[in-house]
């Protein structure tokens, strides 16, 4: 035993099952191309029977193991006698979740499926996606880290801390799996608009990935949820008996820098050239610097500066069907001047240059933003954070987002900062007295701290608004007519683009792909979603839309040389959902 744990923790394969049935990218068991007539093996360090079998999420079906399949697994008595479908199961899954008042109630609910029950949970969330999402991810998710110490039962990824400094490869050896594609990864200190929540930002990570399984595809054992812990500065945690987090000021400078630097390597080192390392929700004084320094040596993607900017960027391509225009006609005025608020502007500017055959410097001057200290000018360059500078425009001073709105006449209003109510009634007649069409977009999450309502601005602009949010609004009556908010959401973008890079075993990401997948989504918006003033598609049509994603990005990779998983397929797009994880049950022998 000790041997084989040995070869295990050394890559070195213990059991090389053979399969004839095809399958996603490495899927060596063909799990994913099995139908329900096919027959697969519950493979871990031997084949699972008994209570062993029941308590691996992995293989466990509960009530729908057949009277065959009871016997060849020695699981009579361990089960009631009754032989339930999945369907069955889903439907009093999601019974059960409805009697819960509190959404932290739902989500622990369903996490704790997630731990029992693997392809139940995706089965059920792919099923429900528009009812489920906001509870596996924004906003409910915000509330769970907050209280991530009080509800943690059992690790759901891997803690990388200060402790682990020189051996952060053996604590990846320590994860069970061994073929990562994706990693998702936190540090904790801007858990959405939350701020610090240090080690209890693993909540993001294992949200996020949950998604890139459900909408994306990518087969849940290939996902790998990284909380990197430095510390915290949340002075309510270090004083909390309950978190789970190193107690300590949070570490800056070379021993940061050094640690990440140790976790990076070791990633790539452990996992391959072509394994995608996601960053999220770091500061912004660290997610730029470590984008930008492992941006042409890893396979790295920010969701909250490049992700978010791909929504976005749909949004307003979609919008645009609607107003009828080009996006270099618009004025663009940002509320907020951080990481999401400067990749979405850096996006916009990319587009309307490739739209205009112009230089990027030249678009860059359609676009304004206003930070805590007002609106970004020139005169304020010599003390601006190097993301902010490319946005310092010749303007005079302008103290806040009412002036700046007044001085601007934006056409175009996107807020990013995290500050509730920020888009006031003032603001918003202001902008509706000069634009017939105004596009305002609330982007912060979680609802607390959207800039306004659905309802504010359909009323303060008495109608004519064409408004998205980063929270979920319900729909709004005015005037007798029915607004449906559109919600720009990253999950929109983020697992189909992830999906791209792993079945064309991208090397690098480009902005091309950003820009691709933004068109991908914003072509799927159909008529009768712009009637109702939806500028984003169903996220129930969700896997359709990731596997489009999925496809532009790929075609990128293949075009500019970047892709290994050769040779090209014919049709990316059927190739795409072809490769995308299903949680239907397996037939065992």
């Amino acid at each position: 035993m000790e041997s084989t744990m040995k070869e295990m923790r050394e890559g070195a394969p213990v059991l090389e099952p053979k399969s004839n049935v095809g399958g996603g990218v490495e899927d060596v068991y063909g799990e994913d191309r099995a139908t329900e007539d096919q027959f697969v093996t519950p493979w871990a360090l031997s084949v699972a029977s008994g209570v062993s079998l029941l308590r691996d999420p992995r293989y466990n079906k509960g009530l729908a193991f057949t009277e065959r399949e009871r016997d060849a697994h020695y699981l009579r008595g361990l089960l009631p006698p009754t032989v339930a479908s999945q369907r069955l199961q889903e439907k009093k899954l999601l019974h059960n979740l409805r009697q819960y008042q509190l959404p932290l109630q739902k989500y622990i609910a369903i996490m704790d499926l997630r731990e029992r029950n693997e392809r139940l949970f995706y089965k059920l969330l792919i099923d429900n996606v528009e009812e489920l999402l906001p509870v596996v991810y924004t906003p409910t998710v915000g509330e769970a880290c907050q209280k991530y110490g009080s509800i943690f039962r059992r690790p759901e990824g891997l803690f990388i801390s200060l402790k682990e400094r020189g051996k952060v490869l053996e604590a990846l050896k320590n994860w069970p799996e061994r073929s990562i594609q994706v990693v998702v990864v936190t540090d904790g200190e801007r858990i959405l608009g939350l701020g610090d929540l240090g080690c209890q930002g693993m909540g993001i990570p294992v949200g996020k990935l949950a998604l890139y399984t459900a909408l994306g595809g990518v087969r849940p054992s290939a996902c790998l949820p990284v909380t990197i812990d430095v510390g915290t500065n949340n002075e309510d945690l270090l004083k909390d008996e309950f978190y789970i987090g190193l107690r300590q000021r949070r570490a800056i400078g070379q021993e940061y820098a050094d640690l990440l630097h140790e976790f990076m390597n070791a990633v790539k080192q452990n996992y391959g050239e072509e394994v995608l390392i996601q960053f999220e929700d770091f500061a912004n004084h660290n997610a730029f610097e470590l984008l930008t320094k492992y941006g042409t040596t890893h396979l790295v993607f920010n969701d909250d500066i490049q992700g978010t900017a791909a929504v976005v960027l749909a949004g307003l391509l979609a919008a645009l069907k609607v107003v009828g225009s080009s996006l270099a006609d618009h004025t663009f005025l940002f509320f907020g001047a951080g990481e999401a608020g400067t990749g979405v502007a850096e996006l916009i500017a990319l587009e309307m240059s490739k739209q205009a055959e112009a230089p990027v410097e030249e678009t860059r001057k359609n676009i304004w933003l206003v930070d805590s200290k007002g609106l970004i000018v020139n005169s304020r360059k010599g003390s601006l954070q190097h993301f902010k500078k490319p946005w310092a425009h010749q303007h005079e001073p302008v103290e806040d987002l009412l002036s700046a709105v007044k001085a601007l006449k934006p056409t175009i209003l996107i807020g990013s900062a995290g500050v509730g109510r920020a888009f006031t009634k003032e603001v918003v007649e202001t902008m509706t007295s000069y634009t017939e069409r105004p596009l305002i977009m609330a982007l912060s999450n979680p609802t607390s701290k959207s800039e306004c309502t659905a309802e504010e601005a359909y009323s303060w602009s008495k109608g004519r608004a064409v408004f998205a949010s980063g929270s979920p609004f319900h729909p709004v009556e005015y005037n007798s007519r029915v607004f449906v908010p559109g919600q720009a959401n990253n999950a929109y973008v983020f697992p189909g683009f992830g999906l791209g890079l792993v079945i064309s075993g991208s090397l690098r990401v480009h902005d091309q792909m950003l820009l691709a997948a933004s068109e991908a989504l914003a072509s799927q918006v159909s008529p009768e979603d712009f009637e109702k003033g939806l500028i984003y598609p169903p996220l129930r049509n969700i896997r359709k839309i990731s596997a489009q994603v999925a496809a532009n990005v790929a075609e990128v990779a293949y075009d500019l040389g970047l892709a290994t998983r050769l040779p090209r397929p014919g049709n990316l797009v059927e190739y795409a959902e072809s490769c995308m994880y299903s949680p239907v049950y397996r037939n065992y022998r």
